[in-house]
């Protein structure tokens, strides 16, 4: 075969195969099944299947914001088994927010979440909260941050080092901790001096105490706070998860659109460098798999949440 007759076929073979090249990748197939359990209801039922599809995400718990009943009422009825359970959220510093959260309940959802306002851990606005969620057994979804970022200035819930007071005083009440400065206290060295240190973990550090010493404080392993904090120190992250199996439950909090890093949201410069144009949750998912034992893998990504949320798995 001359060289003309040669480049001849190979075009012919690249022209006949353009929509191949262009396939996107298979959805990732995990060990076991997985449940998001910090996934931010989207604005259309498709954005919200897209990413769960993306990711090879079997099923996911809606947290709304205000009055989303209707909105969560029709996409379960499109998909119950992708979305069958939600958290309702309000700002805690109204005086009708006590109402609103039990009308959640009553509606349906079966937690408070994302707690993320600029008020105290300790204070007022969030105890009344926390007495009303022993009332109604529904667990409190709280973003834990004293650190100021681009996507979230200012402080949130701030006093995760007092909060142990707190797990003391609520015993009936459940806690699921997230965010920046939940998972930076993993380390006894962390002084508040940003919002995701990085190198080794120093044994020691306040939430890993506080998850080993109550047993009504729980955690998810969401956004880049937490893959930050887990993908730190291998053989700390090996032994935190076996060590807290039972009190750790998988979350993405990712904003791509297409569960593959897709779309403006999750490449914008509101979002860390390091995890800028990826899916948190298959990154997340991909360190637990290669952090931790299949078994330990499943109770973190499907069996601890449903537990928590009192739902057959």
């Amino acid at each position: 075969m001359d060289r003309r007759t040669m480049l001849a076929s190979l075009g012919a073979v690249v022209a006949a195969s353009p929509l191949s090249a262009q396939e996107p990748a298979p959805a990732p197939k995990w060990s076991a099944p997985v449940i998001d359990m910090h996934f931010h209801m989207r604005r259309t039922p498709e954005l919200n299947i897209a990413h769960q599809q993306g990711a090879g995400v079997t099923a996911a718990n809606l947290l709304t914001r205000d009055d989303a009943a209707s909105a969560v009422a029709a996409l379960q009825a499109r998909d119950p088994k992708m979305f069958p359970c939600w958290f309702g959220s309000t700002d805690v510093s109204k005086p009708e927010a006590e109402q609103f959260l039990t009308q959640a309940v009553k509606s349906g959802a079966k937690g408070f979440g994302e707690l993320k306002f600029p008020v105290a851990a300790d204070g007022p606005e969030m105890r009344r909260v926390y007495d009303l969620a022993a009332e109604l057994n529904v667990p409190v979804l709280i973003h834990f941050q004293e650190v100021g970022q681009p996507a979230a200035p200012g402080g949130y819930n701030t006093g995760i080092k007092r909060f142990g007071a707190i797990l003391k005083s609520y015993p009936r009440t459940k806690f699921i901790g997230h965010a920046d400065a939940f998972w930076a206290n993993i380390s006894a060295d962390y002084h508040e001096q940003d919002s995701y240190p990085t190198g080794p973990i120093v044994p020691g550090g306040v939430s890993d105490k506080l998850l080993a010493d109550y047993p009504n404080l729980f955690a998810d392993t969401s956004a880049n706070s937490a893959n930050n904090a887990l993908s730190r120190d291998p053989a700390f992250t090996a032994g935190f998860l076996k060590r807290h199996q039972d009190k750790l439950h998988f979350g993405s909090d990712c904003n791509c659109d297409d569960g593959k890093g897709g779309g403006a949201a999750q490449n914008s410069d509101r979002v860390a460098p390091r995890i800028r144009g990826k899916c948190v949750a298959q990154e997340t998912l991909k360190l637990l798999t290669a952090s931790t034992t299949p078994a330990i893998f499943r109770k973190i990504a499907w069996t601890n949440a449903h537990r928590l949320l009192g739902m057959p798995a």
